[in-house]
Parts: structure tokens; sequence; C-alpha cells
């Protein structure tokens, strides 16, 4: 074979080669440009759950008692006085819009607590509930016949001063009644017909959106 025909089939062989392996380099690229695009990707993604799953924990409730202010529920009463006016303005409406920005949630439970005294006397819940609900009537028009009625009054009265004095009143608030059933630490109260002002309280509860739709 001629000297020059066999160079020209070596130099051919290597720019095959060569071509080759800038394919595979460049393949090599493409493909590191690849996985390291889904690996942030991943990571971003992994972020999102994350906050998600965030903003879908649970809150902290809220408890509103003695000592959590200087006030009280008078004995029979739904009436706020001053100073819980006050201190819902002041902490308990900021912790609120707080918790709506950070949380996914769906409504907010407001839970009456009483203490285990008798009332002695006819309520008019049964006729006028829907109408204090519906913001139509004031709480004070209520006449208590039971702890139960007093709980529900209580937490009317609460969620009708957060709705009425803050940007709080597209929230969907809903309240409750625990009447005297329940102390402070969740368990089971004994029968106590003694007046007892740090049994009544107001539990403010955040509900996230149910994971059943």
């Amino acid at each position: 074979m001629p000297r020059k025909s066999f160079y020209l089939q070596n130099q051919a062989k290597v720019n095959i080669f060569q071509s080759f392996t800038d394919l595979m380099s460049n393949a090599f690229m493409i493909l590191c440009l690849l996985l390291l695009l889904a690996l942030l990707k991943s990571q971003q993604l992994n972020k999102n759950l994350t906050e998600a799953n965030k903003r879908l924990q649970s809150a902290s409730p809220i408890v509103v008692d003695e000592r959590s202010g200087k006030f009280r529920f008078k004995s029979g009463s739904a009436e706020l006085n001053p100073e819980l006016k006050n201190y819902l303005q002041t902490q308990v409406i900021p912790t609120i819009q707080t918790t709506l920005r950070e949380k996914e949630i769906e409504f907010i439970q407001v839970i009456g607590h009483t203490d285990g005294q008798g009332i002695n006397q006819s309520g008019n819940l049964d006729k006028n509930i829907e109408q204090v609900a519906q913001g139509k009537q004031k709480v004070k028009q209520l006449i208590p016949g039971s702890n139960a009625d007093l709980g529900l009054m209580r937490a009317l009265a609460v969620v009708q001063e957060i709705k009425h004095t803050s940007g709080l009143k597209n929230v969907e608030f809903r309240a409750y009644s625990a009447g005297q059933l329940y102390l402070a630490n969740g368990q089971l109260a004994d029968i106590n017909r003694n007046a007892d002002p740090t049994r009544r309280r107001i539990e403010i509860r955040f509900i996230p959106p149910s994971q059943t739709k």
C-alpha cells in the first residue's frame, strides 16, 4: 500500500475516533445537565412539599382565661368586659391573623367552657340562637338555661367581637359549648357546683382542611 494512502486511512480513523469521543463527551455533558436539572427540580419539589406539610400541620390553640389576661367572665354571664375586649384586640386577633398567613385553615372553632355552678332559670336559646349566630341579635339578649347554653353564649360573644372589630369577617368561625365537662388539661371534670373562675374559659382552635376531600 502506498505510504500516502496508508496515512490518509489512519487520519480518517483518527478523525472518526475524535468525532466519536466528542459526541460521547457532549452526550455526557447533556446527561449531567439533565441530572442537575432533575436534582434541582426534586429539591424544589421537596421544599414545596415541606412547606405544604408545614402549612397543613395543626396550629397551637389559643386559650383565653384568667391566666392569659386581667379579666374573667362573671358567673352566669357572657358579657365581655373591657379587659377581655382589649385582650382580644391586642393578643388574640393578631395571633389569629398570623396563623392564617402561615397555615392552611378550613375554619376556626371557638369553644366556651364554664364552671359547674347550676343555672336555675329558663333559657331562651331555643328561640333566639339562630338570630344571634347570624348577627341579627346581640348575645346579651340570650338567657342561659344551662351551663351548655352559657358556654355557647360566651363562644358566640367572642366570635362576634372578633368578626366585628377585625379584618376577619370572611373567615369561618364555628361556636361550640363544652359546658362544665372538661378541665383545662382536657380531662373530664368531677362534680363540683362551686364557683371556679379558672374553669371559665374560651378555647380557639384552628382546624386544617379535611384530608378526606
